[in-house]
């Protein structure tokens, strides 16, 4: 069947307002048992773009579907080109003091789980441990033909083999670490196949229209059944992947707690949304618990945002 994908959602009128009470997320965190889920609003600290947040990539990007991908292969090269390149700068983002905050959380045995909407695999680099990473991973490539992975380190080296010289200045990066190039960029550029059978390679990533795998989808599940409360970072729920997970805590009685600037489409099941940056509302609920946060590798904001100056 083929699936539309949800690219906007527009809030109503009356969506119950932010705070800026951290209280309650104090509260949770103290109890215990706190399952995270985290979208793409984390990462923004680190130099990685949202979605659809002001400024976010959809104002002036169309993400690759899995139908157009698996239909076409100048969609496969436009996906690849960018890609390649826009992994050069996409691998150079680091934690901020968001991820490192729930990473801190999760060694003071605070959180029952973490699942990630994010490919960008920046909570593990923070050091939290079983990340369940609903949309998949970056890091990793798939044969769509035997069903083969690989590390995405080895396509990296022979995509540049195959395109030698190839490094085009792209005007923006995507949060799925794709760059914005035009097609005369894209050229003739040359997509290595799999080399155990020669089929197509796919990211091991979950496309827009791409069904999350269904034990994946269970594993989640019973992680919320288990939970004593849902804490939502930094994702705007437009997407039924991560909204359904809201919906089922709240349908049981289990509290949800977003902290995310913007409404979002979950607002409705939660008992509050506090509508502060991440990096800072993170690490002060940290501290009013007198969880030490590791920062000895925090980095500055790396510039993997915007590669060149921003098209107009």
């Amino acid at each position: 069947m083929r699936m539309r994908p949800t690219l906007h959602w527009t809030p109503p009128d009356d969506l119950p307002p932010g705070t800026t009470d951290l209280g309650p997320v104090v509260d949770a965190l103290g109890a215990g048992g706190v399952l995270v889920l985290s979208g793409a609003g984390i990462s923004t600290q680190s130099g990685i773009p949202d979605y659809r947040g002001e400024g976010g990539s959809l104002s002036r990007h169309t993400p690759m579907t899995y139908q157009d991908f698996t239909a076409s292969a100048s969609a496969r090269r436009r996906y690849w080109a960018r890609s390649h390149l826009g992994r050069r700068t996409f691998v150079r983002a680091r934690p901020n003091p968001g991820h490192r905050a729930v990473a801190a959380f999760g060694r003071h045995g605070l959180l029952s789980g973490t699942i990630t909407q994010n490919v960008d695999g920046l909570h593990q680099a923070a050091g939290s441990a079983d990340v369940v990473e609903l949309h998949g991973s970056l890091d990793r490539v798939v044969c769509l033909s035997c069903g083969a992975f690989s590390p995405r380190d080895e396509l990296t080296r022979r995509l540049e083999e195959s395109n030698p010289g190839f490094a085009p200045v792209a005007s923006a990066i995507n949060p799925d670490g794709d760059a914005d190039l035009t097609d005369e960029q894209v050229g003739d550029f040359r997509v290595a196949p799999c080399t155990a059978c020669g089929g197509v390679l796919k990211p091991d990533v979950v496309f827009f229209g791409e069904p999350v795998p269904p034990p994946r989808v269970e594993h989640c599940r019973e992680l919320v059944r288990a939970a004593t409360s849902l804490l939502v970072l930094g994702s705007s729920l437009t997407v039924m992947s991560g909204l359904r997970f809201v919906r089922q805590a709240a349908a049981a009685g289990t509290p949800v707690l977003i902290v995310n600037r913007d409404p979002t489409r979950g607002d409705t099941h939660a008992r509050t949304r506090i509508a502060l940056p991440l990096g800072e509302a993170l690490p002060a609920v940290a501290a009013r618990l007198g969880v030490p946060v590791d920062t000895t590798e925090a980095a500055e904001v790396t510039e993997v945002a915007v590669a060149a100056p921003e098209a107009s």
